[in-house]
This record gives structure tokens, C-alpha cells and sequence, in this order.
């Protein structure tokens, strides 16, 4: 029985999507939470930023060694493992007594968080025809935008309602039996349902390729530096945002809510969860992906150069509309790995995506710790300049993300099966 016939891949892709939505719905979860740690912990502005951003430094870090890792390894029993350790962080944040437990809970979320979304790009590779890639690429971000969507207002209510704390706890014990369910639908029963593929698999295995001039070829590549800055652009600078300062804005700048604020930032994932499925099916119908990532790009980077324009006291009306353009070309990131899987061999696919996916989270990194910084120097009254001038970083970050648009080239679809 061929994998990429079989009926099973269905249940593959959704327990390996389910795992993706949990995870990506706590990712950014603590933003609801950045005032109420400040004041129970009685920390400044750049020690959340840290909390936030150290997440994101594991995350951005361990994403070539684990694309590297998964090329020759597989990649199931990483996407078990970083499930688990993801659960266990989020436990961890959930019992913290202090900032210092609370940063190393976010830490170790963000190691296993490493471990997710490369090992699902090649768990797709493996049970799917490579004609199917861009379609199912569009589902993915689907799934991120829905986990993304659940950690504004759902959430927001659930901590009104309850505390901070419970949400944690619960989606922490969620992962831990997502962690069992991926170890048997990925590992132990296919093991025994495809027996002669695998002992094939292993006989047709060639002698690794050196490290060293995996990553030589990966880093004098064009192509590869083109996705990495894509990422960066488009990614980076919506999730160092919604993740870290999002809520806080609306809030300090539009007086609202806590729920109201989270609600603002839904309208960017009501935009993330139309784009992806849209432009990934536009992408596919065109047969091209340079034309459309490159107006993408130019449109988030003109929402965002909006955002900073609109002065100290925006329009709010404004602020909903480019939130949630600003989201729609979120949903798009899924063309760097349509470009990614178009562009290199199958054996390299997961550490080209590990190094294009580190670029968005590097810039997600970096945002929260400099736009901190940027709203320390305006305490009180003066908090609306520090959003204002704060939005410079994405208005940079993106103009980086349409260079690596620009230099995309079109690559001619390598039907590989995978």
C-alpha cells in the first residue's frame, strides 16, 4: 500500500493540524495576560518583551537544527517531542511564582514549538503528492489563523472568567494526550500498516551528506536568503505584534477592554484566516508565486507604513482596516514553503524551510524587545508617541520582507513524491 493513495494520510494530516491549532493558539497567548504580569510580578514593559521574545529566540534558533535533524532522521518522533515539551512548558507558565519561571516556561514552549511546523511541512511531504503541496499549505495556515483567532477573544474570556492561570493549565494537559495520540497515528500503527514500503525505504537509503556542505549550499543560495526574508517581512513583524504588544495598544491608545483590545486584534486573524486558503488557491490556479508574494508583501508594508502615519491618535476605523489587510498577507506565508518545496530537493526541504521559518521568527524576536525599549522612554501620558514611533520596527521589518520578494526567482514545479 502506497502512503500517498492511502485513506490514513487523512487522519495523519488532521491529528498532525489538531497538534499545529493547539500549539499556535497558546503561541501567542500570554499578550492577553502583558498587563496583569506586569502588575502581579512587578516587572517593566522589557522584562514581558524578554518573556515574549525568548519564546520566539528558541523557536528562530533551533530551526535549522531541527530541519537538518528531521531530513535524516524523520520527522514524526520530532513533531511527538515538541508537542510534549511544549505541553510541559505551558504547565510550567501555568504554576509560576515568579518572572524568572514564568520566561523559562516560555523558553522551553519555544523549543518545542521549534520542533512543529517544519516536521508538519515534511509529514505533508511524505503522505502527499507534491501537486498537492500548495492546496494543503493553505489548510496549514488555516489551522494557524483558527489557533491564532482562539487566543484573542475565546480566551480573553475565558481569563476574565476565570484567571490567568487556567487556560495554561488546561491546553498544557490538551498537548500532553495530543502527545500519545501523534506517537500512534504517526509512529505505531503505520509501522505495522506499511511494513514493505518501510523496509524498502531503508534499503534504498544512500550515505548522508555531509552537514557542512548541506549548509555551504543553503547559505550561498539565493533562493534560500529570498524565503528567509519573506518570512521575516510578512511573519515576524505580525507575530512579534499580535503576541507581545496588540492588546496592550488597544487598550492604552483606544481605551478599550481587555476583551474589546483582543477582539481588535481578531480582525488581523479574521483577514490570516481568508488569505491563506484564498491566496494559496489563487497561487495554484496562476501557477505562479514570485508575481503574488511580491503585491502581498508591498500591501503589508504600505498597511503598516499606514499604521505609523496615522499619527499619535489614530482613526480606530483605520487601525480595524489595515489589522486586518496586515493579516490577509500573514495568510500568504505559506508561499514561502510553496517556494521552499518548488525550489530545492526533497532531501533539503526541511532544513531550507527550518532556515526560512527561523527568518520570521527571528524578526518576532526582535520586535517585542525593541518596541519595549521604544515605550519605556514614553511612560504615562505619553504612551500613544511610544506606540507611534514604536511602529517604525514593522514599517523596516517589512520593507525587508518585499526585498526577499523581489529576489524570489520562479522555479519550474519539481514533481517529486515525497
Amino acid at each position: 500500500m502506497d502512503k500517498q493513495e492511502s485513506r490514513y494520510r487523512w487522519l495523519v494530516l488532521s491529528i498532525s493540524l489538531f497538534a499545529y491549532f493547539v500549539i499556535v493558539s497558546q503561541r501567542t497567548a500570554p499578550g492577553l495576560v502583558t498587563d496583569t504580569l506586569m502588575s502581579e510580578f512587578h516587572v517593566s514593559a522589557a522584562v514581558i518583551g524578554l518573556m515574549s521574545s525568548i519564546q520566539f529566540f528558541a523557536y528562530a534558533g533551533l530551526q535549522i537544527p531541527i530541519g537538518l535533524l528531521s531530513d535524516r532522521f524523520g520527522p514524526n518522533r520530532f513533531l511527538i517531542a515538541g508537542t510534549l515539551l511544549n505541553g510541559i512548558g505551558c504547565l510550567i507558565f501555568s504554576f509560576a511564582p515568579n518572572e524568572s519561571l514564568l520566561i523559562f516556561a516560555r523558553f522551553l514552549a519555544g523549543i518545542g514549538d521549534a520542533a512543529i511546523f517544519v516536521n508538519v511541512v515534511l509529514i505533508l511531504s511524505e503522505w502527499f503528492k507534491a501537486g498537492e503541496f500548495i492546496k494543503l499549505m493553505g489548510i496549514v495556515s488555516l489551522a494557524a489563523s483558527i489557533g491564532s483567532l482562539t487566543a484573542t477573544f475565546p480566551y480573553s474570556a475565558w481569563i476574565s472568567s476565570t484567571s490567568w492561570r487556567q487556560p495554561f493549565l488546561v491546553i498544557g494537559i490538551i498537548l500532553l494526550i495530543t502527545t500519545f495520540l501523534l506517537y500512534y497515528i504517526l509512529v505505531a500503527r503505520p509501522g505495522k500498516m506499511f511494513k514493505d514500503e518501510a523496509k524498502t525505504k531503508k534499503v534504498s537509503e544512500k550515505a548522508p551528506e555531509s552537514v557542512w556542505a548541506i549548509l555551504k549550499r543553503m547559505f550561498t543560495a539565493r533562493q534560500a536568503w529570498a524565503t528567509f526574508l519573506c518570512h521575516f517581512g510578512v511573519v515576524g513583524t505580525y507575530i512579534g505584534f499580535i503576541g507581545s504588544w496588540g492588546v496592550p495598544y488597544g487598550i492604552h491608545v483606544f481605551g478599550l477592554s481587555r476583551s474589546a483590545a483582543s477582539q481588535l486584534m481578531m480582525y488581523g486573524l479574521l483577514g490570516a484566516m481568508i488569505g491563506g486558503p484564498l491566496i494559496s488557491w489563487m497561487t495554484s490556479k496562476l501557477g505562479t508565486i514570485k508575481k503574488i508574494y511580491a503585491l502581498v508583501h508591498l500591501i503589508v508594508f504600505l498597511s503598516w507604513c499606514g499604521l505609523f502615519l496615522s499619527g499619535v491618535n489614530p482613526s480606530f476605523l483605520l487601525a480595524v482596516s489595515l489589522f486586518f489587510i496586515i493579516g490577509f498577507g500573514n495568510g500568504a506565508s505559506s508561499l514561502t514553503f510553496a517556494a521552499v518545496r518548488s525550489s530545492f530537493r526533497i532531501e533539503e526541504v526541511g532544513v531550507i524551510s527550518g532556515f526560512s521559518n527561523m527568518g520570521g521568527f527571528l524578526s518576532a524576536v526582535l520586535l517585542p524587545i525593541v518596541f519595549g525599549k521604544v515605550l519605556d522612554f514614553f511612560p504615562g501620558d505619553a504612551l500613544n508617541a511610544g506606540y507611534h514611533y514604536g511602529f517604525l520596527i514593522p514599517v523596516l521589518f517589512s520593507f525587508l520582507g518585499l526585498t526577499g520578494a523581489l529576489l524570489l526567482k520562479e522555479e519550474r514545479k519539481e514533481e517529486v513524491s515525497a
